[in-house]
């Protein structure tokens, strides 16, 4: 599978896109990475001076690589039907070890532990290029079809 197209029909724009690569996926995990710009919108004020990527958006960056595009792969992203549907984070519960500076590439790993009824629950790891790990936790996300309303 081409796995620019999953990247393609993310829900997401720049400033709000952090997926960058997906370098494998399977039914069973995907990897992919992002690199954090020293211009992203949220270093200008977190912290002053001395700018580091928000645990959110750490968590967020995982999120979209492990839930959302691994969501489209499951769900068969070449069918037309997934391109009516949204992927939202359900519940996080992440750790973190060390910051992301701007610049810092990260790569994202995401195992599946299952996927049934539209919700999909993965752990997640996020290291630097070096293999620092940033984070790790479990994510869980379900579907929505915009169809429904």
């Amino acid at each position: 599978m081409d796995t620019n197209y999953i990247r393609d029909l993310l829900p997401f724009d720049h400033p709000y896109l952090f997926v960058d690569t997906i370098t494998s996926v399977t039914q069973e995990n995907i990897v992919g990475s992002y690199t954090f710009k020293k211009d992203e919108f949220f270093y200008k004020g977190h912290f002053k001076d001395n700018p580091v990527t928000p645990g959110t958006i750490l968590t967020e960056c995982c999120a979209q690589l492990a839930l959302v595009c691994h969501g489209l792969f499951l769900s068969n992203a070449n069918s037309d039907m997934v391109k009516s549907r949204l992927f939202f984070l359900a519940s996080s519960e992440m750790d973190f070890y060390s910051v992301v500076l701007p610049n810092e590439k990260v790569i994202v790993t995401a195992e599946k532990i299952y996927f049934r009824f539209g919700k999909l629950k993965s752990k997640v790891k996020m290291t630097k290029e070096d293999g620092t790990l940033v984070c790790k936790g479990v994510l869980s996300g379900m579907q929505k079809n915009t169809e429904d309303g």
